[in-house]
């Protein structure tokens, strides 16, 4: 099924330009780690690495490493969905920056719910739809093309949204005010994502280049804080995913799907001026 173009969602040359970005994305990261299991991500992994996949016969040591990324970033997803508690199947989910679908998908295979996506890209919104068509659920799982900060959903529909590394391309502030109007009273808002470290000054070298490779503006850490205080979203739980999340980079520079900015990644996890955090608020 594929998305219709409207342009009207766009509402700034950044919007366009990321819109484009990911219309004309075909990224083997992505692409190749999906076709696994045919669950599709565009997110990092955690957890610690399986190393045999580095040994064994060479011809099959591709296809290994492929794997374990791939179960490593599962488990990143998996981690996420355990913080938005146990939510009744009649609930409705939204998937804030829903790529190719992957979380959504496993969203409802867990809690039963249906599950909206939203992305500002065509081409990502039309392969999901395929996904859902192919799996024979499009009375659950639908995706859309859609602004995250102005989505044209109804007030209070959903009992959970998250953001799987997608916060970094829009404005917290209306994105927080957004979230607040879309969740019903005690719904619950769970975010994965990179943030640069207040305490270290300024954005480092290696966050700039990050930002510079995926047209992206990571945020300062306080700032998730501050602007889900302004919009009556009460932190329940922080976590620290940074030292987990470095075994996936490590293997991720030595696979065939390394896209050269793992280093930058690396030097800035373990230099402490970038965070990799999972942040799960209540809507009061």
């Amino acid at each position: 099924m594929a998305a219709a173009a409207d342009t009207n969602i766009l509402t700034s040359p950044y919007q366009h330009s990321i819109a484009d970005y990911w219309n004309r994305e075909k990224d083997p990261v992505n692409l190749r780690l999906g076709d696994v299991s045919g669950t599709y991500h565009h997110h990092y992994g955690i957890g610690e690495v399986d190393r045999s996949v580095l040994e064994g016969p060479e011809e099959t040591r591709e296809a290994r490493i492929i794997a374990e990324m791939h179960r490593l970033e599962t488990a990143q997803a998996t981690l996420l969905l355990d913080h938005l508690g146990a939510p009744d199947p009649a609930a409705r989910l939204l998937d804030a920056g829903s790529g190719r679908g992957g979380t959504s998908f496993m969203a409802h295979e867990r809690f039963g719910c249906r599950v909206d996506g939203i992305s500002i890209s065509q081409s990502q919104v039309a392969f999901a739809n395929d996904q859902v068509q192919r799996r024979g659920i499009g009375n659950a799982v639908r995706f859309h093309l859609k602004n995250m900060l102005d989505t044209g959903f109804e007030k209070g529909a959903f009992r959970g949204i998250w953001n799987n590394e997608s916060t970094m391309y829009v404005e917290l502030a209306q994105l927080f005010e957004e979230h607040a109007r879309l969740l019903a009273r005690g719904g619950r808002y769970v975010t994965i994502t990179g943030c640069y470290n207040d305490a270290y000054g300024l954005p480092s070298r290696a966050v700039s280049q990050i930002n510079a490779h995926y047209i992206c503006h990571v945020h300062p850490r306080s700032t998730y804080f501050k602007e889900m205080a302004a919009h009556r979203l009460v932190p329940a739980e922080v976590i620290d995913l940074t030292e987990a999340t470095i075994p996936y980079w490590e293997l991720r520079a030595q696979s065939p799907v390394a896209t050269g900015i793992e280093e930058a990644f690396l030097t800035a996890y373990r230099s402490g001026s970038f965070q990799y955090l999972l942040i799960a608020a209540d809507r009061v």
